[in-house]
């Protein structure tokens, strides 16, 4: 069979499944918006982190173009508080940090390069039928605008209907790294959450900033007050916030030096209502497409899951479409069923973390305490930034999370 398969947007989702495709001789497009060029020129999408599980898939796809060895990271440091506690847990192996306006148009250019082909241009649900018919199977990967409202809601998994935190996110110059290079998870009780992460950037090493803010902190002005209006007031603005609520960030910055590494188009503000959609939708005339994505599930950054789960949910459709011939229901029955543990876990456990961070039980509590002692637990729970559904093994219930403490500290249960 000389399958054709149709792909809507050009993210990880769309890019690693063309590229997979491709790699077994599959007749692939991918529609999307905007040119290489284009993305290249672009606002800063987005500020990801690829861990080791995604870097082995870009290596098996042969598009590992930034090797962990030289733009890689090992470890998380944590800090909670205003005073802040310290402590750090190790990664199994290196992730990595790339602007996606290197990153994407790159692979577009590898993905044209091995016989994919590439159409650019807007399209809304409207044309879904039009490009059905040109293909054996369909699929969207963009939950953007009108997309996001082809594949029905998923209720037991989305308990959200309005975002949960007022994001800004960026690239900064005047940030010194940890030694040997880390993430850096800030936590202010009350108020907000920050995330450091080396970055590559056109001009080198930077850092993305992803600050997560409370509705109703002072931090929520940092994603509210346009940056555009008053750069430097803007900065100083973030500087004296960081003073309060990130001291242990602002000890590493040069003043001087503070800046958005390349002009204003480095800055990202708003909001994600994090979603979970059906794996696949009926348009009018009986066809099938199915999600993938950001169409299939969006979460908001705080445990940087978004590209990482797509990644994996786009080599279990890539694999199910080379191994099936008949593209219907009970094919997505198999590719739901093998997606869903990673994908569901990382939406659930980024939901949970949000909400035990703006009002933390007990339970909560006891852990982050437990987190702190650093060791073998903290190792365990950075590491499971590969793996999610190991992180909700951990944390899905008061039982598991106070087994899982004992096991590693020696004290006995409650």
């Amino acid at each position: 069979m000389n399958k054709r398969i149709g792909i809507i947007g050009a993210g990880t989702a769309g890019l690693h499944l063309g590229l997979l495709l491709r790699r077994h001789g599959v007749d692939t497009t991918i529609l999307t918006d905007r040119t290489p060029d284009q993305q290249r020129a672009a606002r800063l999408p987005n500020t990801v982190a690829h861990h080791a599980v995604t870097v082995e898939r870009e290596r098996a796809l042969d598009v590992d173009h930034w090797p962990v060895e030289e733009y890689g990271y090992g470890r998380h440091e944590y800090r909670v508080g205003p005073e802040p506690l310290r402590f750090s847990g190790a990664l199994h192996a290196p992730s990595r940090a790339v602007d996606y306006r290197i990153y994407l148009p790159r692979l577009m250019e590898d993905f044209a390069q091995r016989g994919g082909a590439l159409e650019f241009g807007r399209l809304s649900p409207d044309d879904l039928p039009r490009l059905a018919a040109r293909f054996d199977l369909l699929v969207v990967c963009t939950g953007r605008g009108a997309f996001s409202e082809v594949f029905e809601r998923d209720p037991e998994y989305s308990p959200f209907t309005a975002p949960r935190r007022a994001l800004c996110a960026g690239l900064f110059t005047g940030v010194a790294q940890q030694p040997g290079r880390a993430v850096t998870f800030h936590i202010a009780p009350g108020a907000g959450e920050m995330i450091e992460i080396p970055t590559w950037t056109r001009g080198g090493l930077a850092t993305a900033l992803v600050i997560e803010n409370h509705f109703g902190s002072a931090l929520e002005a940092l994603a509210t007050r346009p940056y555009e209006d008053d750069p430097e007031g803007y900065l100083a603005m973030m500087l004296d916030l960081f003073r309060e609520y990130y001291p242990g960030c602002l000890e590493r910055i040069d003043t001087a030096a503070f800046d958005l590494a390349d002009g204003p188009l480095d800055i990202l503000q708003g909001d994600v209502t994090p979603v979970v959609r059906r794996g696949h939708a009926v348009l009018d005339d009986g066809t099938l497409v199915v999600s993938l994505g950001d169409a299939h599930a969006t979460v908001d950054p705080i445990l940087g899951q978004g590209a990482n789960m797509a990644s994996h949910a786009a080599w279990v459709l890539g694999e199910e479409i080379v191994a099936q011939e008949v593209y219907d229901t009970r094919f997505v029955e198999h590719v739901d069923r093998r997606r869903a543990d990673r994908v569901l876990s990382a939406t659930r456990w980024s939901n949970h973390m949000m909400e035990n961070l703006t009002a933390p039980t007990p339970e909560f509590q006891e852990f982050l305490g437990a987190l702190s002692q650093g060791g073998t637990l903290t190792d365990e729970f950075t590491d499971a930034f590969n793996y999610p559904e190991r992180a909700w093994d951990l944390l899905a219930s008061p039982e598991r999370t106070a087994v899982w403490i004992a096991r590693h500290t020696g004290r006995p249960l409650n």
